[in-house]
């Protein structure tokens, strides 16, 4: 496994494998690697001959008072966790190597980045955008893996994909979840015992809304008002949203079949996020 910190060594491991003709894969992180992120590595693994992966805790998706200070980072472990599942190339740069100090072109989300996260973190979904606009410009990769469990940035990322004509292929994988139901994230290490054991109503609230939807409630306003009471009697838990939205619009849904429940809470002092698909009529 070759690790790259500059845009020049990035650039030239990939230009090799391109000479080669080979399948080039990017699974854009921040780090604190759990298995969530393995698992994107294992399914790029699947479809690419060659796998990037960035480590790059981006300051610019944090907004003031968020945790990009204290955001997790153990880089040695992640190498080594990445070495394991047999990762060609990571692509760890510093933040001063990623963003020029005179930097002032971005990358705007559009209306998709205002609503849910992006009302809530104002700001954050051009942050994303800028870097994955950046990191794609980089390594031009074939295939780009993005876990669901960021169900909004996954349907930004793709409509900017479509909008601007890169030449990649957005792929979206699977939530992987914890034995409670618990959906992995680097900002789990943040809870106590206590609140992590509350965490878990995030999912509860979500299974609510799966289990009405299979027996055949139809009226979406009353599966957020069952996610949200769920949430709501869990005391270390502060709601922010509950919703059922359209998949690719991210409206609110107008019918249950097919619609996302997404619910965002704050736990203690952690804010947490959560989705799941409503079955198909």
């Amino acid at each position: 496994m070759e690790q790259a910190v500059s845009k020049e060594e990035i650039r030239q491991l990939v230009l090799e494998a391109r000479r080669e003709g080979k399948r080039v894969a990017l699974v854009p992180t921040m780090g604190a690697l759990h298995e969530g992120h393995l698992s994107l590595v294992r399914a790029a693994r699947a479809r690419a001959d060659v796998v990037a992966v960035s480590i790059f805790v981006n300051p610019t998706q944090f907004g003031p008072g968020e945790d990009f200070e204290a955001y997790p980072r153990d880089l040695q472990r992640d190498l080594a966790a990445l070495a394991a599942e047999g990762v060609d190339a990571v692509f760890t740069p510093s933040t001063e190597a990623m963003y020029a100090p005179d930097a002032q072109v971005t990358v705007d989300p559009g209306p998709l980045g205002e609503v849910w996260e992006g009302a809530s973190r104002p700001g954050h979904f051009r942050g994303v955008c800028t870097i994955v606009a950046k990191l794609f410009s980089l390594v031009a990769p074939d295939l780009a893996f993005f876990g669901e469990k960021d169900f909004q940035q996954l349907v930004i990322v793709k409509r900017m994909v479509a909008d601007l004509d890169f030449p990649v292929k957005v792929v979206g994988c699977p939530i992987v979840r914890e034995p409670d139901g618990l959906a992995m994230s680097s900002r789990n290490a943040y809870l106590t015992r206590e609140e992590r054991a509350a965490a878990t109503v995030l999912y509860r609230a979500l299974r609510e809304a799966e289990t009405l939807a299979c027996g055949g409630e139809t009226d979406v306003e009353y599966l957020e008002r069952a996610m949200r009471d769920t949430v709501e009697a869990e005391p270390l838990a502060q709601l922010d949203y509950a919703a059922l939205v359209d998949p690719k619009t991210l409206a609110r849904a107008t019918s249950v079949a097919g619609a996302r429940a997404i619910v965002a809470a704050r736990v203690g002092s952690t804010r947490l996020i959560d989705n799941m698909a409503m079955p198909s009529a």
